[in-house]
C-alpha cells in the first residue's frame, strides 16, 4: 500500500489507516485482532487509537480498545516496530464524568498523566502521534458550525499544553505531536507557538471529511497546505449513512443494523440528521448509476482529496475493511468528481 510523510515529520503512513473506536463494544477482542492482523497484512500501518475508545464511550469500557491493542502487539513480538501508533488524549469535560474526574481542562500536568496511562494500556514504550482529541478552549465542533464568544472561558494555554508535549517527547514517550477536531486558528498557533518557543511541532490534525461533512474546505485546508500540516480524515462514511445501510428506511432499520441505530445516544447527533440521510442517498443513488458501492465511492473521494494524507476508516467485519481498501484503487473521473459537486451545492441550496 501506498505510503505518505504526515506534515513534516519522519512519519510515513499508509493511505488508509485503521480506525478502532469500535473494538470492544461493536467488535469483541477476538474479532478485533482478527480485523489487526487482517488490516496490517494489507499494508496498513496506522493504528488510530484513544484513550476514550471505544465509541460509544461509557466509564465501564474506558481504555478498553488500548488495552486490545497492547494485549495484540504483545502476543506479535516485532510488529510493534512496523506501526505507526496514533492515540488521543481526552479534552475537556463532554459529560463523560469519569475521564480526569470531570476535569473541565486539559492541563499539562493531565496531559502527561494521560500519556502515561496510554503507554501502560498499550503495552509499549513510545507513542509515534500523541493527539490531543478535541480543543480546550471554545470551538465549532462535532456538527457545530459557528463559534459563540458568549462560551468562551479561561482554560489552559496552547503554549502549556504544547510544553507538556514536549516533556513527554524529551523522555522518549512520544515521538510526534497531533491536533484532532481543530480549526484552521487552532493549526496556526500551535505551529507559530512551536516555532517560537522550540516545542513539538504538530504532524497532522485528524478531523471529519466526508461527502456529507467539507467543512475542512472552508479554510482549514489552506491552513494546512500552508503550515505542512496533514489531514488524518477521519468518519470518511459519515458514520455509515454513506454505505447505503440506512437509505431505505433510516436508522431504525432492523434489517441493517449500525452505529446509529444500535445507540439511542447516537440518534442525536450530527450524523443522523435527517438531511444527512437526504444527501447519503443522493450520493447512493450516483454509485449506483457507476456500478460501485456506496462505500467505494465515498472512500475513493476522500482518499483522492489533495486535502487527504490518510482515510481513517472505522469497521466492524472483515468484508467491510476489505471493501474499503479496495477502494483506494478507484479512480474517479472529471465528470463523476463534477456531479459530486453538484450534489453538494444542491443540497445547500435548492433553487439554484
Amino acid at each position: 500500500m501506498e505510503r505518505v510523510t504526515l506534515g513534516q515529520s519522519d512519519l510515513s503512513v499508509s493511505r488508509i489507516g485503521l480506525g478502532t473506536m469500535t473494538f470492544g463494544e461493536q467488535v469483541d477482542e477476538a474479532g478485533s485482532q482478527v480485523m489487526l492482523d487482517r488490516a496490517v497484512a494489507a499494508g496498513i500501518n496506522l493504528l488510530d487509537i484513544a484513550e476514550m475508545y471505544p465509541v460509544p464511550a461509557r466509564a465501564a469500557t474506558f481504555g478498553v480498545t488500548e488495552e486490545i491493542i497492547g494485549r495484540w502487539l504483545q502476543a506479535r513480538p516485532g510488529l510493534r516496530k512496523q506501526l505507526v501508533i496514533a492515540t488521543k488524549v481526552s479534552g475537556p469535560l463532554r459529560g463523560y464524568d469519569w475521564i480526569r474526574d470531570a476535569s473541565p481542562d486539559l492541563t499539562a500536568a493531565e496531559i502527561v498523566q494521560s500519556c502515561e496511562a496510554s503507554l501502560r494500556r498499550l503495552q509499549i514504550d513510545t507513542i509515534d502521534l500523541y493527539q490531543i482529541h478535541w480543543p480546550s478552549r471554545q470551538v465549532p465542533m462535532f456538527g457545530a458550525v459557528y463559534f459563540d464568544p458568549s462560551k468562551d472561558r479561561r482554560v489552559a494555554s496552547m503554549h502549556e499544553q504544547l510544553e507538556a508535549m514536549g516533556q513527554l517527547q524529551r523522555a522518549g514517550k512520544i515521538r510526534h505531536v497531533g491536533l484532532s477536531n481543530e480549526t484552521a486558528y487552532g493549526v496556526g498557533e500551535f505551529v507559530h507557538l512551536a516555532a517560537q518557543h522550540g516545542l513539538p511541532r504538530i504532524a497532522s490534525v485528524q478531523n471529519p471529511y466526508s461527502l456529507v461533512n467539507r467543512i475542512v474546505e472552508n479554510g482549514l485546508d489552506e491552513a494546512l497546505y500552508r503550515h505542512q500540516v496533514g489531514l488524518l480524515a477521519y468518519s470518511p462514511l459519515g458514520f455509515g449513512v454513506l454505505s447505503g445501510k440506512y437509505d431505505a428506511h433510516g436508522i431504525d432499520d432492523p434489517a441493517k443494523p449500525g452505529r446509529l441505530a444500535i445507540f439511542e445516544g447516537m440518534k442525536k447527533q450530527r450524523w443522523a440528521r435527517p438531511e444527512t440521510l437526504a444527501a447519503a442517498r443522493r450520493y447512493s443513488a450516483l454509485a449506483a448509476e457507476l456500478g460501485i458501492s456506496p462505500s467505494s465511492l465515498a472512500i475513493a473521494w476522500v482518499a483522492s482529496r489533495w486535502q487527504t494524507a490518510s482515510t481513517l476508516i472505522g469497521v466492524t467485519s472483515a468484508a467491510q475493511l476489505d471493501e474499503d481498501i479496495a477502494a483506494l484503487d478507484l479512480k474517479l473521473d472529471p465528470e463523476t468528481l463534477a456531479r459530486i459537486d453538484r450534489i453538494r451545492w444542491e443540497i445547500r441550496d435548492p433553487a439554484q
